[in-house]
């Protein structure tokens, strides 16, 4: 539900807060006021085309901001636009930048909007199509189901292996890749570190030799290596008890002592000029830089690549085998999707005499006794090229013997309106239209009075009881009927023109439908006026009621 709208410098429009309760609010004022701009102001909201020139001579720029309820303690939602008097457009939902797309598409829940020469939703075969499924409570999960499925295999049909040109050419090149791989033989991701500290040792092997045989003469050398000068020590501190500890210590590191010896001894010995090991692993050593060149940043992606392109390699070589499973596969699920339309055109056929009849029966009450709808479902000349009967179009015939024809062909303007109306008494009726909270109507009984006019301000008001209304009207068969009502005026100060828009209640409100009725403020138009509103109570579950004085 609307709860708040917030308008600058849209227009005649310099500033205007509006406050929107449940049920149905009235919008009202005389010709060229600024009425219309109160829906426009609603339609940049849920997306609509922006144009600089409605941004108030001056400014420099037009805001809307519109606060949403979205009941069911689900929080609130506040959608904005921007419109600069030089530039593009700017869009924000819960302050955060968006597309006007995504506000069109965050908004198309909240607000459905129907001016007197736009009635998309009923004039667009999407809405009519969706309608019908709304009524007749089609299925169309089965359906989807089943059209995702073909969509799945044949994507995966595509992606096995292209053309046969293409195929071929690609198992050539895979051939080579996995052949190259395979005769590198890489199994240890870390093996160029095991071979950096390999090549080290083989490149300066006579170096390595020389510093061990060095090392083990300081260590146990005959003149003057450590382990002479540990023994002299230790013999030194023998039987001498205050050094008792120090000398277990000398013990100790005399013995670790020779043990270093010997490994340090064992390995330089160990150590071999070869080079050919070394030519060996510098050669390897390079081969892996290519291939990680080539095929990934470490010896780990190279060797995911490998067994990638080996699984590739193995599913184009068994191409036909598997080409020929999809397509029995792919065979069985266009027969699935085949029969899931089937079973939505059935649903649908059967869904449309009693939707046609029902809107029918609706329009009776908006003063069009004679209108005759019919709701024609696909083509039965064309059965396979709409299986699932999509080309749902409303026929419409206003007067008796005439035929019956697309709706947007023959309906007037009022016509429209009301069989518009009447789809979404059915619809609501039936507990299937509570997609979207609020329906703005920009005058769309204009066109019509006398009982034709009460009918459309009854149905108006029967939407209010599932649905927030708003409606911008210059009846007062209509406006009398709403919970709320807003007067727009313009006025004129310092040569500049200004739109107010002002909430009344009370005597304002009898004053007001009394200049509708007549034109001017009198005490038998104010009477009239009185009988007209009768109570209007909005209760706290949203829902409005009426008493007749």
């Amino acid at each position: 539900m609307l709860v708040e709208l917030h308008i600058e410098n849209l227009g005649v429009i310099e500033r205007a807060e509006l406050r929107f309760g449940p049920g149905m609010s009235a919008l009202t004022g005389e010709t060229g006021a600024g009425k219309t701009m109160l829906v426009e102001a609603i339609d940049l909201l849920v997306g609509g085309r922006a144009d600089a020139s409605i941004v108030r001579h001056g400014a420099a720029e037009a805001r809307v901001d519109g606060r949403f309820d979205l009941g069911d303690d689900a929080g609130e939602v506040v959608l904005t636009r921007v419109v600069p008097a030089d530039g593009r457009s700017r869009a924000y939902v819960d302050g955060r930048p968006a597309t006007a797309a995504s506000l069109a598409d965050r908004a198309r829940d909240l607000v459905d909007l129907h001016g007197q020469h736009a009635h998309q939703s009923l004039m667009s075969i999407a809405h009519q199509r969706a309608a019908l499924d709304r009524y007749g409570g089609v299925d169309l999960g089965p359906l989807r189901a089943a059209r995702a499925r073909v969509t799945e295999l044949e994507a995966e049909l595509a992606t096995l292996g292209g053309d046969e040109r293409a195929r071929a050419r690609e198992i050539d090149l895979l051939r080579y890749q996995v052949d190259e791989l395979d005769q590198a033989a890489i199994v240890d991701p870390d093996e160029d570190d095991t071979l950096a500290a390999e090549e080290s040792t083989l490149a300066d092997a006579q170096g390595h030799r020389a510093a061990g045989a060095g090392a083990i003469e300081a260590l146990r050398g005959d003149e003057g290596g450590v382990d002479a000068l540990l023994s002299a020590a230790r013999r030194l501190l023998d039987d001498r008890a205050p050094f008792a500890a120090i000398a277990a210590r000398l013990d100790a590191a005399m013995a670790e002592l020779d043990d270093v010896a010997a490994e340090l001894r064992g390995l330089t010995e160990g150590i071999d000029e070869d080079p050919e090991r070394l030519a060996e692993i510098r050669e390897r050593r390079q081969l892996l830089v290519d291939l990680r060149r080539k095929y990934g940043e470490s010896l780990a992606d190279v060797m995911a690549f490998h067994a990638e392109a080996d699984d590739r390699l193995r599913e184009l070589l068994d191409y036909d085998r598997r080409a020929a499973e999809l397509d029995g596969l792919l065979a069985s699920a266009r027969t699935d999707a085949d029969e899931a339309a089937r079973a939505v055109r059935a649903a649908r056929r059967a869904a449309a005499p009693g939707l046609a009849a029902a809107v029918e029966e609706r329009l009776r009450s908006l003063a069009l006794p004679d209108a005759a709808v019919a709701v024609e479902v696909g083509d039965d000349s064309d059965d396979d090229a709409d299986l699932a009967g999509d080309g749902v179009r409303f026929l419409f015939s206003a007067n008796p013997g005439s035929p019956l024809l697309p709706l947007q062909r023959v309906a007037s303007g009022g016509e429209l309106a009301r069989t518009m109306l009447a789809l979404r008494l059915v619809l609501t009726g039936a507990g299937d239209d509570d997609s979207v909270g609020t329906l703005v109507f920009d005058e769309v009984d204009a066109g019509i009075g006398g009982s034709a006019a009460n009918a459309v301000g009854r149905a108006l008001a029967d939407l209010s009881q599932r649905h927030q209304v708003l409606v911008v009207t210059h009846l007062a068969q209509v406006a009398g009927r709403a919970a709320h009502q807003f007067v727009v005026r313009k006025s004129v100060r310092d040569e500049s023109t200004y739109t107010d828009v002002t909430p009344i209640t009370d005597d304002a409100r009898v004053d007001e439908i009394a200049r509708m009725l007549s034109g001017e403020v009198t005490d038998a138009a104010r009477q009239a006026a009185g009988e007209l509103i009768g109570e209007v109570a909005v209760g706290r579950d949203g829902k409005s009621t009426r008493t007749r004085r």
